[in-house]
């Protein structure tokens, strides 16, 4: 329900049966939805975005930290705002195929990047995973990732569940920024 509109909807003939709804639009789901930016194959020279990501700016990759062996990035089609990623540099698809280096990094990280989220959004609790394969849901299967999903008390409402349509209040930009300042300087080889 919306409260705030102080005109009628604007009538569109011819593109649909009329009905009571308000839509909101997504349309930047649709680049997620039709495989843009998705690798051509599975080598680190098939387009793979995770590769890329780390040659461009800090602002520009929506890089939020960069360790020595693994960097942390917002996703660009996220769960809720803050939603992160923290990434091995080398083109690696298993997380057994981690080097103990790799997995200690992405380790720290991943507790860095939850005291970032803590500190700038108030998170309540965290989603933190991988999904190991196509088939388990990657949707860059090539490159591991691990989610760091932050989560508030009643963050699922009516939008997702009805509309399926998630409402982000804040530009990525905007969020990298916040997240980067809140980010913890103490720490091991990340924390440079």
């Amino acid at each position: 329900m919306l409260h705030c509109m102080t005109s009628e909807p604007e009538q569109q003939i011819g593109v649909g049966t009329q009905d009571a709804f308000q839509r909101l639009w997504t349309p930047h789901r649709m680049a997620y939805i039709q495989g843009e930016n998705k690798p051509t194959g599975p080598g680190a020279g098939d387009g793979c975005p995770f590769c890329s990501i780390p040659a461009k700016s800090d602002e520009d990759g929506l890089i939020v930290r960069r360790g020595e062996q693994v960097y942390a990035v917002l996703n660009l089609y996220p769960y809720n705002g803050g939603h992160l990623m923290v990434v091995p540099y080398r083109h690696v698809a298993d997380y057994t195929d981690l080097t103990e280096p790799e997995t200690a990094e992405l380790a720290e990280l991943t507790k860095q990047a939850m005291t970032a989220l803590r500190t700038a959004s108030g998170a309540h609790g965290f989603n933190i995973g991988m999904n190991q394969g196509t088939v388990a849901g990657a949707g860059i299967a090539a490159h591991l990732h691990q989610h760091i999903v932050p989560r508030w008390g009643g963050d699922t409402n009516f939008m997702p569940v009805v509309g399926h349509t998630k409402v982000l209040p804040q530009l990525l930009a905007d969020t990298r920024k916040m997240l980067a300042e809140a980010w913890p300087t103490e720490a091991g080889p990340s924390g440079a």
